[in-house]
């Protein structure tokens, strides 16, 4: 099983809005194969929470446009790491801090990264893994 189309789509909308806020290290995993509660894990990270939080309310300015709201939301007041549930995609923005310790991309190592197609002009595209 892989990632669905329109969760490969929500990904995409939330990695241009994370990079329009400046942040950095934008991801997706497709963990499809290894969870069932959800097709992607998108990974982005900021060097305060300040922006943490304005990665987060860019996120979800821009997929409230595909008529969704998170199912669950945990984090926002701490604004180090914050985790939005789409059901289809779960959206992890953090500290950068956090990141480098909590290491989500290591444990789905085995995953396949998504081709988030960043243009080579965004801000961020240098620290886009692909």
């Amino acid at each position: 099983m892989t990632a669905s189309e329109t969760s490969i789509d929500l990904a995409r909308a939330a990695a241009r809005a994370a990079s329009e806020k400046l942040a950095q290290d934008v991801t997706a995993i497709d963990v499809s194969d290894r969870l069932a509660i959800t097709d992607i894990f998108f990974i982005a990270s900021a060097a305060t929470e300040r922006q943490v939080n304005a990665i987060v309310d860019g996120i979800e300015d821009e997929l409230h446009k595909f008529g969704l709201r998170p199912v669950r939301r945990e984090g926002r007041s701490g604004g180090r790491w914050v985790l939005l549930d789409y059901a289809d995609i779960v959206v992890h923005v953090q500290h950068e801090e956090d990141r480098v310790f909590y290491a989500l991309e290591r444990l789905y190592g085995e995953c396949p990264i998504i081709d988030l197609q960043l243009d080579a002009a965004d801000p961020s595209a240098a620290a886009v893994t692909e």
